[in-house]
């Protein structure tokens, strides 16, 4: 069951990152479409641990994190634009938003963790 969740939170993420690329439309400079997506995905997968039904439904977990989030979420156009704006002798750019993506994004789950009350990972005490 927990395959099936997964494939189609996955299924529904890829196709709404689609859809926001789609009515964005191509970018010309600065690629926020997918700066805004990363950033999206990653407040709401820090979220997640927070909302009650996720905690007790794994399949509902594996279906949301990994699926709808791993499929609206996007490494490979973050890697490829930035890749493509130094392609096109855009250093500036290229730095910025592979820097600020990673920053806004560690931001982003920060915050999530501050609203959620969630407390930050810490180092493991064994009693």
């Amino acid at each position: 069951m927990t395959y099936l969740g997964v494939a189609a939170g996955g299924a529904l993420g890829a196709v709404l990152r689609w859809w926001l690329g789609e009515a964005t439309g191509p970018s010309t400079g600065f690629p926020w479409t997918t700066f805004a997506i990363n950033l999206t995905g990653c407040f709401v997968l820090a979220c997640l641990p927070a909302v009650a039904a996720v905690r007790r439904r794994p399949v509902l977990a594996a279906a949301l994190g990994p699926g709808l989030l791993g499929g609206y979420t996007t490494m490979s156009a973050f890697a490829e634009e930035t890749r493509a704006l130094l392609a096109d002798e855009r250093i500036l750019v290229a730095s910025a938003y592979a820097t600020g993506t990673l920053g806004a994004c560690l931001a982003a789950v920060l915050l999530a963790e501050h609203l959620t009350g969630r407390p930050p990972p810490g180092p493991v005490i064994e009693p």
